[in-house]
């Protein structure tokens, strides 16, 4: 069955449109069940993240358009909108779509690596509902093998392009062992959300967050086996971080000169990382002054950004000669599943008229008949019930004038084409 890679991503639909078709952890197997029972469906897979929703599967025609009527009955707000802004791949270019995802050359960030584990994730809830077999099985293990040689050749994925994981990288930088320092994350927005997810990957030892509403702050902090305070309460707890980021929407500086300076008897001339990524900024320049204190701001951060963004590209550009080779090899060996029935029915046809023929000898041999004749209508006519069918077919290409045909079943048996065929 053909294989298709039907969706809407960052780049075709905004997030009004995505948040419609959006699919949480816990509906996912029902949805995938739904799907499964369409008509014209043999397997599918979902794959819902903020950026994207896509649908993975092996299907009909019949499928396709069941899966469209699916779709527009979603309770899409504006179906004319959802459709403008669906993609769909078949075939060879659904498997180099699927490579380029797990690759993370499909990202709103270039080389992004979370999307590989999700698309991990969208493979194991098709595993346990069922709705996949061998085409998805070998789609998702080749972008599954083709993003790890991607990760190892090219080095996509080394340099940090977001601002919240450069700031977290930049922190791993000066120290090294992680497990022994603290930070202390002011603001509980999207970008301290971020840089919380990537301190505690790192593995850092003690996480505060604080914000202007505590609720906010414990609620972020809590995800992260963190401590939340309210902004009030920084000072009491400055002395403790080794690391502070800050990205609040404050108009006036959160911490001043005077505050650091106040801080540091405590910490007795141990370096602390301040690293200010709001604008208007939340960390008084003068901070700076101060001995042990290493203060960079957002524009500190763009220039490594921009030079890293540079490498991604360049290894972008060997990643997709991998993933288009690669996409090539595993579209000619699903391709390959598609004739395996047609191999096992041509086989058995064979064996049955095999078969036929022995035992008809047999009855020749027990009737007394000498062995070389037998033999001989063995021979005879085990070979035209297994031409008949082919000459057969030849013989109406012929009076068609099928070329095509006719150098298709000539190809079959191993016959030279005549020098006509050639021209």
């Amino acid at each position: 069955m053909p294989l298709i890679a039907l969706g809407i991503n960052h780049n075709t639909a905004p997030v009004e449109i995505r948040e419609q078709l959006s699919f949480d952890a816990g509906e996912l197997a029902s949805v995938l069940r739904e799907l499964s029972g369409l008509r014209g469906i043999a397997e599918v897979a979902v794959l819902s993240t903020c950026n994207r929703t896509e649908i993975y599967g092996s299907l009909d025609e019949d499928g396709s358009l069941a899966l469209m009527e699916w779709l527009q009955q979603r309770g899409v707000r504006d179906p004319a909108a959802l459709s403008q802004a669906l993609y769909q791949f078949r075939d060879d270019e659904a498997v180099r779509h699927a490579m380029r995802v797990a690759c993370g050359l499909d990202s709103m960030v270039l080389g992004e690596p979370q999307i590989l584990g999700q698309m991990k994730q969208a493979y194991e809830a098709a595993q346990e509902a069922g709705t996949i077999q061998r085409s998805l099985h070998q789609l998702f293990q080749g972008s599954f093998a083709v993003a790890k040689q991607v990760r190892t050749d090219t080095g996509i994925g080394q340099n940090p392009v977001s601002v919240a994981y450069a700031a977290v990288d930049l922190a791993r930088q000066i120290f090294a062992d992680f497990e022994h320092h603290s930070a202390l994350l002011l603001g509980a927005g999207e970008t301290i959300e971020l840089v919380a997810r990537h301190l505690s990957q790192r593995g850092i030892g003690r996480m505060i967050v604080a914000n202007r509403s505590p609720e906010r702050a414990r609620e972020l902090a809590a995800r992260h086996a963190g401590y939340g305070i309210g902004l009030d309460e920084v000072p009491a707890h400055l002395a403790e971080a080794d690391i502070v980021i800050a990205s609040t929407a404050s108009r006036e500086p959160i911490l001043t000169r005077d505050m650091v300076k106040a801080s540091f008897g405590k910490r007795r001339h141990k370096p602390v990382l301040m690293v200010d990524i709001a604008v208007p900024r939340d960390i008084e320049a003068q901070v700076a002054e101060l001995p042990d204190v290493f203060l960079y701001t957002i524009d500190d951060l763009q220039e490594t950004i921009r030079e890293n963004m540079a490498s991604r590209e360049q290894a972008a550009a060997h990643a997709l000669e991998i993933v288009d080779t690669r996409a090539r090899q595993l579209a000619g060996s699903l391709s390959a599943l598609d004739a395996i029935p047609a191999i096992r029915q041509l086989r058995e046809e064979a064996f049955q008229q095999r078969d036929r023929s022995l035992r008809q000898a047999q009855r020749m041999i027990a009737a007394g008949r000498s062995p070389d004749v037998v033999l001989e209508h063995l021979a005879h006519t085990l070979t035209n019930r297994l031409i008949h069918q082919p000459t057969v077919y030849l013989r109406e290409s012929g009076e068609r004038g099928d070329e095509e045909a006719l150098n298709t079943v000539k190809a079959l048996f191993g016959a030279e084409p005549s020098d006509r065929d050639k021209e």
